[in-house]
């Protein structure tokens, strides 16, 4: 207001009380934002932060992918802040500008003043509080931080809020990047709002929300795409729509005549992304649309450098091609690692293609997973080998694309082998038999690949309770060991023999296969391969009552020990517990397991989960403590459902046990209480959060207070479903939402009632909602 007085003053006009409202008006209206023609969805929080920040920032630059909305979010901002800029705010749009010395005079055309140059811009701007929206600057990035230097220089109330694919890379700039929108919220709002605008009957229903759901995935949560795709289902169907994703740049033409040419097609914007590259970058922004889901760096040195590209370089590409909103950073299992969106990755999956280096491209990227598998399967007893599984899972989709390449059945073999402690000790079983099934259908012929294949393929069956097919298995990797004279496989062969016949129940003879295996595997391989063999011959003792079992468990525990390995020891662990239990000593048994599961913890791996933890409710419950012991108890039962299997086909500890730690609990609590704490303890979504709320008392649920419910409908309905005991994944099904909605409700649900675990939340269902049905 005080510009606008002394501005009235100046023409000898003093404003009464309806004049004063009037300026105030058109002081708030000052500058040349254009109208918006639709209504703006969403991004309520990325609206309050851009705003938060441009209240300290003099320099504000949205970056983001082709289409994502950087635009539309920058205007939005700038009409919402209004009142904050009484000499007005600016549009300044540089898409059309070509010549970067042309670029000062379109800022001073939008501003109204064609006649200045920068100097006389920048004086000015002076003693102005302006906001200038500073709109595509990507292609004139120099030129633009030229301008906005001399501006922010000549204006201390200046503030700029530029929009760019690529930073200005100038002293004092904030960036906030915009992200794609949420897939099942304000993705599908998106979409429902643009499609009643052109089909007014249009609804989102039950019947096609997942449909619809799938549909915003595909489309990346690209606001670009999404308004694209509403314009196409004036004809198609949601699900014709979805169907035809293969070709997203050909369906997704058509855009409003009012916008510019590179926003009319989603095939316009990537072109225009694709053109502000330099020759290099583009070369790598093709190369890397071999990675699917992710990649780390090393992934991307090794596949994508050579021909154009120097290893030494690729890092750098990299980096500018995160600044160009062309590849993303990102973080899974506490690594840091990149990805494109899948749109991006489709446009350079076509330039791949059309370049000629497609085949050479693809046999890289399965030879690095190969590579990487295979370093990994022949270092396992030794250290590092939570970080390896991890690393295995969040390349799980790049392994996956890596075996569905059908050049060389030889190499897919191989890779499907070398990945068999991702599949048995990873939780990845059930995929990892179809593999290995297909991949040994694929190459019949009897390599050396095809040996080990065969037993990693006997090791899964085993593991899910197929016993023909396993003794199907080692049969003919014993024939091909003894054939190719292989010494490790022989060893695998006799080790999966004991665990065959200890799953059977036929223990004696188990226990003279471990034995021959132990000493097999040492010769082939050195002692620390015979880790597990160590660790099975102990645990088949044990059920036999014999009193030698514990020296065996105790030499795999310093065995193990010695050569920094982590997994065979848990277990190894494990049978010293049980030893410890059964001798009447409960409390070292719990001191033990306890040890056991804290490295077991660092797996995440379901079977042997299930097990240890099956061990710590009935030394729980002998030692009193029924309640907690029935929790753990419904925990294993989870972990088996999740498995997808009876515990008995896993070679589990003898069911009376069970039976007996079950018939001490329901005598202690009843039945209903009973009930109720299986119930509790199944309000799990990994085996990781399985041992914390088993070893953390702290995690077990808390009684709250009777009152009016904190969470929404929504929340609710979550909440029971988690006190059911099922999963994000399993919830985000049933309720036909996003795994990421309901990740985000039950963050929502945790917060609001200050829980850190689902057991927790099973808890309070219980106390405050009734039992769980």
């Amino acid at each position: 207001m005080p510009s606008v007085w002394v501005s009235c003053k100046r023409l000898g006009v003093i404003p009464g009380r309806r004049e004063a409202t009037n300026v105030a008006v058109a002081a708030s209206r000052l500058g040349n934002l254009p109208e918006a023609f639709t209504t703006f969805v969403g991004r309520r929080h990325d609206l309050a932060e851009v705003r938060r920040v441009l209240g300290s920032a003099r320099l504000l630059t949205l970056t983001g992918a082709a289409g994502v909305g950087k635009t539309r979010l920058a205007l939005e901002v700038a009409a919402a802040s209004r009142k904050a800029f009484p000499d007005g705010t600016w549009l300044v749009d540089l898409a059309p500008v070509r010549d970067a010395s042309a670029v000062a005079g379109a800022a001073a055309t939008a501003l109204g003043v064609p006649h200045l140059d920068v100097q006389q811009l920048a004086r000015y701007l002076a003693g102005r509080r302006s906001l200038i929206v500073l709109d595509n600057c990507e292609h004139q990035v120099d030129a633009c931080a030229d301008l906005v230097t001399m501006l922010l220089s000549g204006g201390p109330e200046v503030r700029v809020l530029a929009t760019s694919r690529q930073t200005l890379g100038i002293v004092g700039e904030h960036v906030y990047t915009v992200p794609v929108l949420s897939v099942s919220d304000e993705a599908v709002e998106l979409l429902r709002d643009r499609v009643t605008a052109v089909r007014p009957e249009f609804r989102i229903t039950d019947a096609n929300w997942d449909t619809v759901s799938r549909l915003c995935a595909a489309l990346d949560g690209l606001p670009l795409a999404i308004e694209l795709t509403a314009s196409r289902l004036r004809t198609l169907t949601v699900e014709q729509a979805a169907d035809r994703m293969e070709d997203r740049f050909a369906l997704l033409t058509g855009g409003s005549r009012t916008v510019r040419p590179q926003q009319r097609t989603l095939r316009a914007a990537i072109d225009w992304s694709y053109e502000l590259c330099s020759p290099t970058e583009r070369l790598l922004w093709n190369r890397l649309s071999v990675f699917a889901g992710g990649f780390g760096l090393d992934a991307a040195e090794d596949v994508c450098a050579g021909e154009g590209v120097a290893p030494h370089d690729v890092l750098d590409l990299l980096d500018r091609l995160v600044v160009q909103s062309i590849v993303l950073p990102t973080e899974e299992e506490g690594m840091p690692r990149y990805r494109l969106l899948e749109t991006i990755r489709e446009y350079g999956k076509e330039q791949l293609a059309g370049s000629g280096e497609e085949e050479r491209l693809l046999r890289r990227h399965r030879d690095f997973c190969l590579a990487l598998a295979t370093r990994i399967a022949d270092g396992w007893y030794g250290p590092g080998q939570e970080k390896a599984l991890a690393r295995l899972r969040v390349e799980h989709a790049n392994l996956l694309a890596a075996l569905d390449q059908d050049d060389d059945p030889q190499a897919s073999l191989a890779l499907a082998g070398a990945l068999r402690y991702h599949w048995c000790v990873g939780g990845f079983l059930a995929e990892g038999q179809r593999r290995l099934e297909r991949a040994l259908a694929a190459a019949p012929e009897p390599t050396p690949a095809r040996a080990r294949a065969l037993c990693a393929a006997a090791w899964a069956a085993l593991l899910q309770g197929a016993y023909a097919a396993a003794d199907r298995w080692l049969a003919e990797a014993g024939e091909l060991g003894e054939r190719q004279d292989d010494q490790v496989v022989r060893a695998h062969v006799v080790g999966l023999r004991g665990s065959l016949l200890s799953f059977q129940g036929r223990l004696p003879e188990a226990i003279q296969m471990f034995e021959r295996a132990i000493v097999a595997h040492t010769a082939a391989e050195g002692e620390a391969s015979a880790l597990f063999d160590l660790f099975q011959l102990a645990a088949a003792q044990t059920h036999l009552g014999h009193s030698g079992a514990v020296k065996i468990a105790r030499r795999a525990v310093a065995l193990a020990e010695a050569h920094g390995e982590r997994w065979a020891r848990a277990h190894a662990l494990w049978m010293v517990s049980q030893d410890a239990w059964t001798r009447g000593n409960p409390e070292e048994a719990l001191a033990v397991i306890r040890a056991a599961l804290e490295i077991e913890r660092g797996f995440d791996d379901p079977l042997s989960t299930a097990l240890m933890l099956e061990s710590l409710a009935w030394i729980t419950a002998s030692l009193g403590e029924h309640e907690r012991a029935a929790r753990i108890l419904g925990s294993v039962l989870k972990l088996w459902r999740d498995l997808g299997a009876d515990d008995a086909a896993f070679g589990s500890p003898p069911s009376e046990d069970r039976t007996r730690c079950v018939e001490s609990i329901v005598r202690a609590l009843g039945r209903e209480a009973y009930d109720r704490a299986l119930s509790v303890g199944s309000g799990h979504d990994s085996p990781r959060t399985a041992i914390d709320q088993a070893l953390d008392p702290g995690a077990q649920p808390v009684a709250q207070d009777a009152g009016p419910d904190p969470l929404t409908p929504r929340e609710l309905e979550v909440a029971l479903l988690v006190a059911q005991g099922m999963s994000n994944r399993q919830i985000a099904t049933r309720l036909v939402l996003s795994l990421r909605t309901v990740d985000f409700h039950v963050a929502n649900i945790r917060a609001k009632l200050g829980f850190r675990t689902r057991t927790q939340i099973a808890g309070w269902w219980v106390a405050t909602q009734g039992p769980v049905e």
